[in-house]
């Protein structure tokens, strides 16, 4: 014992220091373990963060590429719309086009009007100067008329003055014969005028004659016969005076004087039918003035037409340039219009959009993509089936009810349509049903279109339309881009 005792005196106790070291060291090794396992605690925490935002950061890519996708479908329907604004333009200038060749034609005709309206105003006029001068001629005939006959009368009042003369020259004659020589010289040289007024006679019977040929003839006649009984009217005068001065007056001037009587009456019954022929000259100048009347109603009527003409190539030349006016802003007021319709008809589809969401809510399957909103196909159908589920038909049912509460806001001159697009994956099928994708698509757009009018939507407001598998939301080979090529989309949109 005391050797035990001793030797364990003399050696070194290790043991506590080992136990020291070991514990030091596990101590190291638990804090390096608990290091270790914050860390990865941390970086798992990371990385979940990190993956929950790459999935949020692929929704959102995915929703942007829905958007761009519709976003396209709507360009190409501006394109479209746009397309038939230019085929509407090119019509307009086509039209306009047409106005002016049209316009182009009836300008020389204008022309022409005006110039046969001025050939007619120069023919009225001349009529008008030769029914003047014939009237003038007329009416200085009626007056060398008038004078030949008071002429005529004052010639048989003399005459019978003479033949008073001569029975007072009878008288004389018994008393005074000695004067009957000079009376006999006077008596011849009265018979020479007499042959003188037979050849005057003979030019007055011509100049009479004349007056059938022309107007102005007669005229120059009746001037001539004027003249030439004026002329007799003298030679009356120097008879009586000479009658008058002479005592003895004999038979024969007596004769004479009955011959002058007579050539008188002859004078008297031609001066009768110049008259007779001057009414006739006035009948025909009536119906000359007849005529110019009827002249002067046609050139009238002509003239009305031509500013009927005027008018109306007036009103055409306004309306080319109004039309010439609304090609140029045809394009601005489309524009326009085209706007505040798309305005107006995408207010109520955000209201219509808004109140199917508040009726919907967030349920799985169904949301807005864009101006559409799309339901799921297996929402509403099973697999490779057009009738709907009755899951689908109380969807569909929502759908209507809210449909037609704003329906009856929106305004009647509003042509509005709810279109129904039907879509599938790229999986083909082929049943006896339906033979591709098409006909799947297109029975199930028709199926909710059916549903829809049962529930009172008006057809005239709906349209159904399949696009197979040929519009995709997402262009990947994978369940996930199946499932969502898979859907029903309904867009409010103008007809």
């Amino acid at each position: 014992m005391a050797i035990s005792a001793r030797r364990n005196r003399g050696t070194p106790d290790i043991w506590p220091g080992f136990v020291d070291a070991i514990s030091a060291l596990l101590i190291i090794v638990i804090f390096l373990l608990m290091v270790f396992t914050l860390a990865q605690f941390f970086l798992s925490e990371l990385l979940s963060g990190r993956d929950e935002a790459l999935e949020r950061l692929n929704g959102q890519i995915s929703e942007l590429s829905e958007m761009l996708s519709l976003e396209r479908g709507a360009n190409a329907e501006l394109r479209g719309d746009l397309a038939q604004i230019s085929a509407q333009l090119q019509t307009s200038v086509a039209a306009r086009d047409r106005l002016s060749s049209q316009l182009a034609e009836i300008l020389p005709e204008r022309d022409a009007l005006t110039v046969a309206v001025g050939d007619l105003t120069r023919e009225r006029d001349s009529f008008s100067a030769l029914l003047a001068e014939r009237t003038n001629e007329r009416d200085d005939l009626a007056t060398k008329l008038t004078d030949a006959t008071s002429a005529a009368r004052m010639a048989a009042d003399r005459a019978e003055k003479v033949s008073a003369e001569l029975a007072d020259a009878f008288k004389s004659i018994e008393a005074d014969k000695g004067k009957i020589e000079i009376q006999l010289r006077h008596i011849a040289s009265m018979e020479r005028d007499i042959d003188t007024l037979r050849v005057m006679r003979e030019k007055l019977e011509k100049q009479v004659a004349g007056l059938a040929i022309s107007l102005k003839a007669r005229d120059k006649s009746l001037a001539t016969s004027t003249r030439e009984l004026a002329g007799l009217r003298d030679r009356s005068k120097e008879l009586v005076a000479r009658l008058a001065t002479a005592k003895d007056r004999t038979v024969l001037v007596q004769k004479d004087i009955d011959e002058k009587d007579v050539r008188l009456s002859k004078l008297l019954a031609r001066a009768s039918k110049a008259e007779i022929e001057l009414t006739k000259e006035q009948k025909i100048s009536i119906a000359a003035r007849r005529a110019t009347q009827l002249l002067n109603v046609q050139l009238a009527a002509l003239r009305r037409q031509l500013v009927r003409l005027e008018s109306a190539l007036d009103v055409s030349e306004a309306r080319s340039e109004e039309q010439g006016a609304q090609i140029v802003n045809l394009g601005k007021r489309l524009n326009q219009a085209l706007a505040s319709k798309v305005e107006e008809l995408a207010r109520y589809r955000s209201e219509f959009f808004g109140e199917l969401r508040k009726v919907l809510g967030n349920r799985q399957g169904i949301r807005i993509v864009g101006d559409r909103f799309v339901f799921q196909s297996e929402v509403l159908f099973s697999s490779g089936k057009a009738d709907l589920q009755e899951g689908g038909q109380q969807q569909i049912t929502q759908l209507a009810k809210t449909l037609l509460e704003i329906s009856k806001k929106i305004p009647k001159k509003l042509n509005w349509v709810l279109r129904v697009d039907g879509h599938t994956d790229k999986i083909p099928i082929k049943t006896s049903r339906f033979p591709s994708n098409w006909e799947l698509s297109t029975a199930r757009a028709i199926s909710v279109v059916r549903h829809l009018i049962e529930r009172g939507i008006p057809p005239g407001r709906l349209a159904a339309t399949g696009f197979g598998e040929f519009q995709p939301l997402d262009a990947r080979d994978d369940e996930i881009a199946y499932r969502r090529n898979r859907r029903i989309e309904f867009k409010l949109t103008e007809r």
